[in-house]
């Protein structure tokens, strides 16, 4: 009797939870996005001038510019912390200066660079006060955006012109050249076939990305300069 009845109770859990499955596993976690990449420039000890491989890390960050991101980047020095505080602060400077120097020898322009100074404030490795750290003697460059613009600017012209025109606006360094001032009109005007190609060639010869970074209309790969 009692097997029967344990074979009974076996019997009807089996059956519960044939009938009543495992909840399904949580979905998994989305992906992270890609972090923006940035660059270091590393120093000498008490020195602000630039090495071959500083200028390497330079160039590149130069291209990063070029192929497309955030229109404004930064150029963060640092010291170590050994000298005193006052010094370092403007030796720090001085750092980020020679850095957007060779930024705008490389194609990128002033305008585009800001510098900030942290003196050592911010060392990369934490040490005690007097110490000549490598990896604290170094600017920083950062503000570079990950990743291509989305492509659905091109499904509006009126809002590629414009983006266009308000690009050249930004970085034109006199008043406009006929030929600018003309796409401009042409674009206000709707006559987006006209006045596109004009303002994209004024921004290319710029060495400005333009809207959506490695592309010109109607969505052509192209490859900056």
């Amino acid at each position: 009797m009692l097997k029967s009845l344990i074979a009974t109770v076996g019997a009807a859990l089996l059956l519960a939870a044939c009938n009543n499955p495992p909840p399904p596993a949580p979905p998994p976690p989305p992906p992270q996005a890609a972090a923006a990449p940035s660059y270091m420039v590393f120093f000498d000890w008490d020195r602000s001038d630039l090495s071959q491989q500083a200028m390497s890390t330079i160039g590149q960050a130069a291209n990063a510019w070029k192929s497309g991101g955030n229109p404004r980047i930064t150029a963060t020095g640092h010291t170590d912390t050994s000298g005193p505080n006052g010094y370092n602060m403007a030796l720090s400077i001085r750092r980020a200066n020679a850095v957007k120097g060779a930024l705008v020898s490389q194609g990128v322009p002033a305008a585009s660079i800001a510098t900030v100074g942290r003196g050592e404030e911010q060392p990369l490795v934490a040490t005690g006060d007097g110490v000549r750290e490598p990896q604290n003697r170094r600017v920083e460059i950062s503000g570079f955006v990950g990743g291509q613009m989305s492509m659905d600017i091109f499904k509006d012209p009126r809002a590629y012109c414009k983006a266009l025109a308000d690009k050249y606006r930004e970085y034109r360094t006199a008043q406009y050249d006929t030929p600018q001032a003309a796409g401009i009109a042409a674009c206000e005007a709707g006559r987006y076939e006209e006045g596109i190609p004009v303002l994209e060639e004024a921004l290319i010869n710029r060495k400005v990305p333009l809207p959506a970074p490695g592309y010109r209309w109607p969505g052509r790969p192209y490859t900056p300069a």
